[in-house]
């Protein structure tokens, strides 16, 4: 292996970015109001406009900055990228390895919350035996890894820079989780264990696999279910990927100048992807929400992150089945849905779990429920 560094990192964002922030907030240029009175054209006005007040006054970037540093972070070069992570090792020395990958429009901020009972289920109630060590990476392109200058940085390309990221770290015996691109990565690497990366097993929390042959010809509940799910995507959610996999850098120069327009981008889908009766703020807090928007604005990653649809949107999912033991947690309100008799012929499943509430946004929802789940998906590897 070629020589490389583990740099330590600390979010520390500098003065002149916030007093921007605050004054590009107080000079929005706002449109009129919807024509109706609940989300279908888009975020609402009036919301909009409470939660910009809030974020460019009672929003406390000091003390989110310092929750954010509450684990140890690192920079290294992984081929021509580098690339940011949080390592965060358990007390128990023989705790088990484990790769955490976020999607879009998440960030490593999602997993925060989470990290402490991974590491040390002690501490939070649970058996020692069940600790893990937790790497989480940013993609590259989101957040604080490099972004990328070329083409050619897809979802196989970041699974083998995590295997790197793996080794560099001394594991040779890891699991990895993931959503979303999250979810895409992890099955990646699922795929790529049969060449020795180290991988032993996966849990995902958005299953990625085709129709069933028995789906198709004969629907049962849950494959009518799926079905409709993936209609109303089709029909009335997936105009942002549209817009990402075919133009990102058009979209790119609204998001990177305007704060407003990158938290509507990214507020829309809080509502829209989580179980929260109608009001994204019933899943999760408004600050965790503008969190995960900071880190977007303030890296200026608007169009990196949104090149990875570009990238491989069109392969999303597609490849040879995962033969490393499989681990799933379903949530209900997930944007798409593949029952398990889909999902048998794509992924070596040992462990299934059909969750009783929460969406697309599983740490930050169901931070407990997916721990849970986590924890009981490894004890088959153990």
């Amino acid at each position: 292996m070629r020589p490389f560094t583990l740099d330590p990192f600390t979010v520390d964002i500098p003065d002149n970015a916030l007093v921007d922030l605050r004054s590009r907030l107080a000079n929005t240029r706002w449109p009129e109001a919807e024509t109706v009175e609940d989300w279908s054209q888009g975020v609402p006005l009036a919301y909009l406009r409470d939660l910009v007040q809030y974020w460019a006054g009672d929003y406390d970037w000091s003390s989110r900055q310092e929750r954010l540093n509450t684990h140890p972070q690192f920079i290294t070069r992984i081929d021509d990228l580098d690339i940011h992570f949080v390592h965060a090792r358990s007390p128990q020395p023989d705790a088990m390895p484990l790769l955490m990958t976020h999607g879009w429009p998440g960030s490593f901020a999602e997993f925060i919350d989470i990290i402490g009972p991974l590491t040390d289920p002690e501490a939070h109630g649970g058996d020692p035996a069940d600790a893990f060590h937790v790497v989480c990476p940013s993609l590259p392109g989101y957040g604080f890894s490099e972004r990328p200058s070329t083409y050619g940085t897809g979802v196989e390309q970041i699974a083998c820079r995590w295997a790197v990221l793996m080794e560099r770290l001394g594991y040779d015996r890891w699991v990895a989780q993931g959503g979303d691109w999250g979810a895409a990565v992890t099955t990646q690497i699922g795929r790529d264990a049969a060449d020795g990366n180290g991988c032993i097993g996966i849990h995902v929390n958005m299953p990625i696999a085709p129709p069933s042959a028995e789906a198709l010809s004969a629907p049962d509940a849950a494959d009518q279910a799926a079905f409709a799910a993936f209609e109303h995507y089709q029909k009335w959610d997936s105009g942002y990927s549209t817009q990402q996999r075919t133009r990102p850098q058009t979209l790119g120069y609204a998001l990177t100048d305007s704060p407003v327009g990158q938290l509507a981008w990214i507020l829309e889908k809080f509502w829209a992807w989580t179980d929260c009766d109608g009001h994204p703020e019933n899943a999760i807090d408004r600050d965790r929400i503008l969190d995960n928007v900071m880190i977007y604005w303030l890296t200026a990653t608007a169009t990196s992150s949104a090149r990875l649809y570009w990238e491989s949107f069109g392969s999303f999912g597609a490849g040879d089945p995962v033969t490393v033991p499989t681990g799933v947690a379903a949530f209900p309100a997930e944007i798409i849905k593949a029952p398990r008799r889909w999902c048998e012929s794509a992924y070596h499943i040992v462990h299934w779990t059909d969750m009783e509430s929460g969406g697309h946004f599983a740490a930050m929802e169901q931070p407990d429920a997916l721990v849970d789940d986590i924890r009981a998906f490894a004890r088959h590897l153990r």
